[in-house]
């Protein structure tokens, strides 16, 4: 056994007693499983890598600290994302797409082009660093459909459409840092939406346990307030005062199982906000709108960060849901203009763009950060202006 084997055998048994000691066996758990199929693929690889050894070593050394430093998770400054964080996170995705050239070499059919994932997950990197500006245009109140489908972005317009901007699953963390996150709100201002709505998913255990950093990169939406709304997402229920005390500093209205009623340019619009729960969706969201009931001639907007909860919703309950939760399916080919994501291979769910049921309408947003698997790869995270073409009319005399 190679002296690069057995010292990666020993840091992944590393990170796990320490982890199960000083943070939870979760965790422990969730990077035993991690680290032991980084390790054997990365072994599998390293013979068609010797001419780049050294990087090659140092790469897959940063896997290690970075999985040993959020044993004790905390905000880290750039040089350290950039030196640690994003190679780790390069690296690591890398490694798991050579999956196939993994086991191609242990059957001794050893595959062309090793260096490919790698160069996949560079070009994650990039997605995963960037937003893609642009434009959005629903239209609702315009017919029903049968059952849960994919829906295309309709041609009609109305002269004054609701304009929002959406932000989700920022997930402050190493790709998100506050200066990143502080400019798209910036961005989001300098737009002058008729709404802000922020659907959840805040933070990555990094970022915590610190409500400041929060607090400063969504601070500039305090020039729209009275327009800026928010529901919680999974994640939020990790560190809820943290997420409470951010929003409540920028200014922003935190709807948890709550409603809003907004005099805005295109008119009257009722929020509803939803908070996540993890089972009986189907009598949580049937409670919630019969406590908030739809009010006649406001156009009737649903916060709710999980879209697959979308199908548990009463019919007519709401013209458009505003959900994130998915990363857009975060793996597919969206960016080559096809909609095809990894997600929908798993799950039977939404994952992102414009949906209908019934009457009903669901906006997924693909994310402005993520988290989870290390980096997207073919779907850009979205920093869009979603312009609201309601065909039914909204009332227009100020609350």
């Amino acid at each position: 056994m190679s002296v690069f084997t057995l010292g990666s055998w020993a840091a992944a048994v590393l990170v796990v007693g320490l982890a199960a000691r000083f943070r939870s066996r979760a965790y422990a758990t969730f990077r035993g499983i991690q680290l032991v199929l980084h390790t054997l693929i990365a072994t599998a690889l390293l013979p068609a890598f010797v001419w780049v050894l050294p990087l090659f070593v140092y790469l897959h050394l940063c896997v290690y600290v970075q999985a040993l430093a959020l044993v004790w998770p905390r905000s880290r400054g750039a040089a350290y994302r950039l030196l640690v964080s994003v190679p780790a996170a390069f690296f690591s995705a890398g490694t798991l797409l050579g999956l196939p050239w993994a086991l191609a070499h242990g059957l001794g059919w050893p595959l062309p082009a090793p260096w490919a994932p790698y160069l996949l997950a560079l070009i994650g990197v990039v997605q995963s660093s960037t937003a893609r500006e642009e434009q959005v245009d629903v239209v609702v109140a315009d017919g029903a459909v049968p059952g849960l489908r994919r829906r295309a972005f309709g041609s009609e317009r109305v002269h004054r459409p609701l304009r929002i901007v959406q932000i989700s699953d920022p997930h402050l963390g190493p790709f998100m840092s506050v200066a990143r996150l502080r400019r798209i709100t910036q961005s989001a201002v300098q737009r002058q939406p008729d709404l802000v709505l922020l659907t959840g998913d805040f933070l990555t255990m990094e970022s915590q346990a610190d409500p400041r950093l929060l607090s400063a990169a969504l601070e500039p939406l305090r020039a729209l307030e009275g327009r800026v709304f928010a529901c919680l997402g999974n994640h939020d229920h990790e560190a809820p005062e943290t997420v409470r005390a951010a929003l409540a500093g920028a200014g922003v209205r935190l709807l948890v199982d709550d409603a809003a009623l907004v005099a805005t340019g295109a008119g009257l619009v009722q929020l509803v906000g939803a908070d996540f729960v993890f089972r009986n969706r189907a009598p949580h969201l049937e409670a919630l709108c019969a406590a908030h009931p739809r009010i006649s001639g406001a156009l009737r907007l649903l916060l709710l960060h999980d879209p697959s909860a979308f199908r548990h919703l009463p019919e007519g309950e709401a013209d458009l849901v505003l959900s994130g939760h998915t990363h857009g399916g975060q793996v597919g080919f969206v960016s080559l203009g096809l909609p095809w994501t990894l997600m929908r291979l798993f799950v039977n769910a939404p994952d992102h763009g414009l949906w209908a049921r019934g009457r009903d309408r669901l906006y997924v947003h693909r994310g402005t950060g993520h988290y989870g698997f290390p980096l997207r790869l073919g779907v850009p995270a979205e920093n869009s202006m979603l312009c609201v073409h309601s065909l039914g009319g909204l009332r227009t005399e100020a609350v």
